[in-house]
């Protein structure tokens, strides 16, 4: 599978790496190798409940591995450097240009600051990565601990539910207020989920969010 050899990319493991680096620097959660290896698998397994193809699924995949490449250069654009970045890597591979193309787009597109959902592999991305929120994400020497920390730390539950049937994506949070209130979670989370809603609609279904188990979105 190209996925299993993108993994042991030196060049990508390295851009991973020093991306997570600057990150750490300037105080942000954790956007390692594990978030992006969960981002990849969740990516995967939304297509594959959507009756998407195990090609589809692959590039799905790749996307998610790769997606946060651009923070070695700059957090600011991060998106869309890290699109051109993989553009010049997957080049090296048994990849169709149509391939390597989707891939790129999905990249370039999951930031809701600059991107949206463009077509299914994109979709799956920006929803796979705005719902890794948790406890755990947030670093052990963060000393400010500022309002974006206390909203990943005061996630101690997630719960991301595909309903095929009902063509609907619930995201179900456990939040301890003790850390934040709800007014805090949307604040940082509202363009979030505003962006899950819209790649929702791109496969055809309907994106929910229930946090303590109150219906929000």
């Amino acid at each position: 599978m190209l996925y299993a050899e993108i993994r042991k990319n030196e060049e990508v493991k390295e851009l991973l790496k020093k991306g997570n680096a600057n990150l750490r620097v300037l105080g942000f959660t954790d956007h390692s190798e594990a978030h992006t290896t969960v981002v990849a698998d969740r990516a995967a397994m939304i297509l594959e409940k959507f009756g998407y193809t195990a090609h589809e699924q692959e590039l799905a995949r790749i996307a998610g591995y790769m997606h946060d490449i651009g923070n070695a250069i700059n957090r600011k654009n991060h998106a869309e450097y890290g699109g051109l970045l993989a553009n010049d890597i997957l080049k090296a591979y048994d990849l169709s240009i149509e391939d390597r193309i989707t891939i790129v787009s999905a990249i370039s597109n999951h930031d809701e600051s600059t991107g949206r959902a463009m077509d299914a592999i994109s979709a799956a991305l920006i929803i796979a990565d705005k719902t890794d929120v948790r406890r755990n994400r947030v670093r052990d020497e963060i000393k400010d601990f500022d309002i974006h920390d206390r909203v990943n730390y005061a996630v101690v539950g997630t719960n991301l539910k595909i309903d095929v049937e009902n063509k609907v994506i619930s995201l179900n949070l456990q939040i301890d207020e003790e850390y934040c209130n709800m007014y805090d979670y949307f604040e940082i989370f509202l363009g979030r989920m505003m962006m899950c809603r819209n790649a929702a609609a791109m496969l055809g279904a309907e994106f929910k969010l229930k946090a303590n188990g109150i219906k929000i979105l």
